[in-house]
């Protein structure tokens, strides 16, 4: 008989179960299924709460984004009606004062220098019974020959109802053709000696791709009711009729011009075969040739020929959504007009 004790069974020195007997087993299966269990309660815990994060997150850019939705308008709507007392509001004050009008940019119906904007400061500066004068600030190289005619004519218009008021175009860095088609209007023109003044002469351009297209393999297919439908489309070949009639109406629109010039400033153009040429010359030169009459700048005119220091902007300044409008709005009406083949060429004064 083996007296040797078992290890599995005699118990510990304490009267417990000895390691690795089947009464220790289950202890142990139950202290991993703890751990276990309390692993997965903490990696819950942190994935509700990295969601939880996330969820926040998402809502404080909604709310940042609905509040700048909400502030833009109001930001816009501030810009317009501090823009807009810019201008006319300007006037309220009691003061004696020259009258600012500005003619900047391309002269386009659907540009900041169209005759309706232009003509609208017009009249509200020879409206306000504290106008001593008028200064016509011009920086532009000229543009449609229709808009620039409807200023020319509202200025001469304006002129003879308020006689008094002396009106003085100011041209700072060019007057270019439709610029100086309005400029003839005034009673004087001043210039800087280094100011571009002239190209009295009109101008029709375009493109022609019928050899790119024999090349490519492209056929154009036009149809038209009426003989000179087509007149001047950039994929068809121009022939010499079509060149003969647009060159009769550019001589027709140049003719008018030079008319208009001649009547504005009188005897005091010079007998130059070169000033309705189409040439531009510097200011300097252009008061020797008659088409200016003096150097000077805005300030200058309204403290000594006006005698009205103080200056009021009558220009019809755009907004920020105003001009966004615009834009938005020229684009798609020249899109559709494009598709449906109503745009081309026309006689322009630049």
């Amino acid at each position: 008989m083996n007296d040797k004790p078992d290890p599995l069974s005699d118990p510990g020195p304490d009267g417990s179960s000895p390691a690795g007997s089947p009464a220790a087993t289950p202890r142990a299966h139950s202290a991993g299924i703890g751990a276990a269990w309390e692993r997965e309660v903490l990696e819950k815990l942190l994935g509700a709460t990295l969601v939880e994060q996330r969820r926040a997150r998402r809502w404080g850019i909604f709310f940042k984004l609905a509040f700048l939705a909400y502030l833009t308008p109001l930001l816009i709507a501030a810009l317009g009606l501090w823009s807009s007392g810019m201008g006319m509001g300007k006037s309220a004050g009691a003061v004696r004062h020259t009258a600012l009008v500005d003619v900047k940019g391309v002269i386009e119906v659907d540009g900041e220098a169209s005759a309706e904007a232009i003509n609208t400061a017009l009249r509200s500066a020879f409206e306000d019974p504290r106008t001593a004068g008028v200064v016509v600030r011009l920086n532009t190289p000229g543009g449609s020959p229709v808009q620039a005619g409807m200023v020319h004519d509202e200025i001469r218009r304006l002129r003879g109802l308020r006689p008094e008021l002396p009106v003085i175009a100011v041209i700072e860095e060019v007057c270019a053709s439709g610029g100086y088609y309005i400029a003839a209007a005034a009673d004087r023109i001043v210039v800087d000696k280094a100011s571009m003044v002239g190209s009295i002469g009109v101008l029709m351009d375009g493109f022609g791709f019928t050899g790119a297209m024999d090349k490519l393999g492209v056929e154009r297919r036009l149809l038209v009711a009426g003989r000179n439908k087509g007149f001047l489309d950039s994929f068809s070949p121009l022939t010499d009729e079509q060149r003969r009639l647009a060159q009769r109406m550019l001589d027709e629109v140049h003719q008018q011009f030079i008319e208009v010039v001649k009547a504005g400033r009188g005897e005091r153009l010079k007998d130059s075969g070169e000033i309705f040429s189409g040439l531009v010359w510097t200011g300097a030169r252009s008061i020797e040739l008659g088409l200016a009459d003096a150097l000077g700048t805005v300030e200058g005119v309204a403290r000594d020929e006006i005698k009205a220091e103080t200056i009021i902007d009558f220009s019809a300044h755009e907004n920020l959504a105003e001009r966004l409008a615009r834009r938005i709005g020229a684009s798609a009406g020249q899109a559709m007009a494009r598709a449906i083949g109503a745009v081309g060429p026309v006689p322009a004064l630049r």
